[in-house]
């Protein structure tokens, strides 16, 4: 909820291209000074679709952590449920803007919106499988200890560390 607050209100006339510059183009300039006006616009401009893309990137992540409900694990159930709150959101945000004189609506932001969010679950699916692939100790197979050396894992029948025959 309070993240969404965030995307609406980076969606206000107090973040649209004409006020952000006055907030970058000094850094900018400050660190590339031979700056031209063409290079700061396109710098400007990928700035902003990068907001774009990492807002919604956070925005997925949270809203597949809400739709998981504490459960474990990756489900692709949760995956798209989290992804299709995140479009809708991000279609509602572009509806919002075409109401405000300084910001435009674009179904190209919102694209660009629905893939930071897919991208964020790409990541956690990844994340989870690489997580879950990897069992906590090999079964039934030598295994290196953190010496270096083979260390064979005990056999049921050994219970008081003896040594059984193999």
């Amino acid at each position: 909820m309070v993240w969404s607050g965030v995307i609406f209100t980076m969606s206000t006339d107090s973040f649209s291209a004409e006020h952000t510059k006055w907030f970058f183009e000094p850094i900018l300039r400050w660190l590339i000074p031979g700056l031209a006006q063409s290079q700061y616009d396109l710098m400007h401009h990928f700035l902003r679709k990068c907001a774009h893309f990492t807002e919604y990137f956070v925005f997925g992540v949270l809203l597949f952590r809400g739709v998981r409900a504490g459960r474990a694990g990756w489900r692709w159930a949760w995956g798209t449920a989290a992804l299709l709150i995140a479009a809708g959101y991000s279609v509602t945000d572009e509806f919002h803007q075409s109401f405000l004189a300084s910001r435009t609506a674009s179904g190209y932001d919102s694209l660009l919106d629905t893939t930071g969010a897919l991208a964020a679950l790409l990541v956690l699916w990844r994340w989870f499988r690489r997580r879950g692939a990897a069992p906590d100790v090999p079964s039934c197979r030598k295994f290196e200890s953190s010496k270096s050396q083979v260390v064979e894992p005990p056999l049921k029948g050994a219970r008081d560390g003896s040594s059984v025959e193999r």
